[in-house]
């Protein structure tokens, strides 16, 4: 995709949301840390759910670790792997309270050591809670970014470094959200919205959905 049409691109989708965020409910670094190592291969809604009647009772690391890992297990057991999760939340929270004071660390390399956070989750983290210009690819944005040509890879982090080097500085840090809320709503991957994609234009997918 040509550079005026990645500004343009990026342009459309600012009108429309100029200051878009994560749909995962949080109010602290820390929840945000939480909210997001739940939310693997599980919906936004689900994660939600479970950590609106979590976080009244426990939202920081010393109150996570006091309910223990069953305890915790009774709030998340509606989402997908809970056993799992509830592992590494217990374990992630017991290195934030021994090595970074209860505090959610602000660099890649230290949230990555955490129990549960791999790369994309160290990058909503970064993006979202600290405001660094980083680019988390989950499926939505490896789908948009490959359907549009806007940064073709054949696996993530081809995308992601794709997107590092074509997305102006300018869009950079709300970037994330802008193209995973347009997979999410507009170019679904069973049945893209293109007759309503306000980048169908822009766009170089062959297979556009014709209007109904």
């Amino acid at each position: 995709m040509k550079r005026a049409d990645i500004v343009e691109l990026f342009t459309r989708l600012r009108e429309l949301d100029p200051h878009p965020t994560t749909e995962l409910e949080y109010r602290t670094p820390f929840e945000l840390l939480v909210a997001v190592v739940l939310s693997a291969q599980a919906t936004d809604v689900g994660v939600n759910k479970a950590t609106r009647k979590l976080y009244p009772k426990a939202n920081t690391p010393q109150a996570i670790l006091a309910l223990g890992e069953e305890g915790l297990k009774r709030y998340i057991g509606t989402i997908g792997l809970y056993n799992a999760k509830a592992r590494n939340v217990i374990a992630l929270c017991r290195i934030l309270v021994e090595q970074h004071d209860g505090e959610v660390p602000r660099t890649r390399e230290a949230l990555e050591a955490l129990p549960g956070v791999g790369r994309k989750t160290a990058n909503v983290v970064l993006n979202t809670a600290f405001g660094e210009p980083t680019i988390a690819v989950d499926t939505h944005i490896f789908r948009v970014s490959n359907r549009t040509g806007l940064a073709p890879g054949k696996d993530v982090r081809a995308v992601e470094e794709k997107l590092e080097k074509v997305v102006p500085a300018e869009f950079k840090k709300d970037a994330h959200h802008w193209l995973i809320l347009h997979g999410r709503y507009v170019c679904k991957a069973r049945k893209p919205a293109c007759p309503v994609c306000p980048i169908r234009d822009l766009c170089k997918y062959k297979h556009k959905t014709p209007p109904a």
